[in-house]
């Protein structure tokens, strides 16, 4: 069956489609994931480096609020960072709530006296871009994990609720300079950590589409749903996090054990 879907993946990297039936129902294996999680929690605790207790806040994705970010919040803090939840509700796609968050990424900054890390899941890292992009003085870094910003209002597995909740709405209907500007790179270091299993967002929309010195695109193997607790999405996510804040490197995927987790 896999070889199946990485055939597939081959002939559609030009053609940009939303994830196939199948992939979408391959998303049940995230339960699986979630006992790799729970398998692998002791090491996860030992292996990656400690933290240096700045404050980061995790942005949950599309209709789903923080307890489905409460195990990478919960990793994060055992590390010893201060992982704090968006504490908006579910996440119901509404550009209202960027203001609030905002402030609440202000004051987490002046609280710490530090600079914040945004992680946002799906939908959520579309929201951290954009928090980045409007006051990055108070950012430290953004890592988004499968965040369709590079094509928002393209087809995918998640647009139906979308239209339900808004009344028949599409996000084709925002503002072509609003989607436009979510495509571009935010003025502090990014990580977008995606993956081709993905069976709700094409992963194509998930990477930037030309790195830079302070971006990177990192393909683990794993489902859409289990982003927030993928051991391999965990020590990525936990190697980026403890770089010095002014000294930014790029995950280096290819040294020692990470060949065998990461593309």
């Amino acid at each position: 069956m896999f070889e199946t879907i990485k055939a597939a993946l081959k002939q559609n990297e030009k053609e940009v489609e939303k994830p196939t039936p199948l992939m979408m129902l391959m998303e049940t294996r995230t339960i699986f994931e979630l006992g790799m999680y729970m398998a692998a929690y002791p090491l996860l605790r030992l292996s990656p480096p400690k933290g240096d207790g700045h404050p980061i806040m995790v942005l949950p994705g599309f209709m789903t609020g923080d307890l489905t970010t409460l195990p990478l919040r919960h990793f994060l803090n055992a590390l010893g960072y201060n992982a704090h939840p968006w504490n908006m509700g579910p996440n119901l796609a509404d550009q209202q709530v960027e203001l609030p968050l905002m402030k609440r990424v202000m004051r987490l900054s002046n609280k710490y006296q530090q600079k914040v890390t945004l992680i946002g899941w799906s939908l959520g890292g579309v929201y951290a871009r954009e928090i980045a992009r409007v006051i990055p003085n108070n950012v430290r870094q953004v890592i988004t994990l499968a965040s369709p910003f590079a094509g928002i209002d393209k087809p995918n597995n998640a647009v139906w609720i979308y239209q339900l909740i808004k009344g028949g709405a599409s996000s084709r209907d925002l503002h072509p300079d609003l989607l436009d500007r979510i495509k571009k790179p935010v003025p502090v270091p990014c990580t977008a950590i995606y993956s081709k299993y993905d069976g709700v967002v094409s992963w194509q929309h998930c990477v930037e589409q030309c790195e830079t010195e302070i971006t990177q695109n990192i393909e683990v193997e794993c489902s859409h749903s289990g982003f927030g607790h993928h051991p391999a999405v965990l020590m990525c996510v936990a190697e980026i996090l403890a770089q010095p804040e002014n000294d930014w490197q790029r995950f280096n995927k290819h040294d020692g054990w990470r060949k065998w987790f990461y593309r």
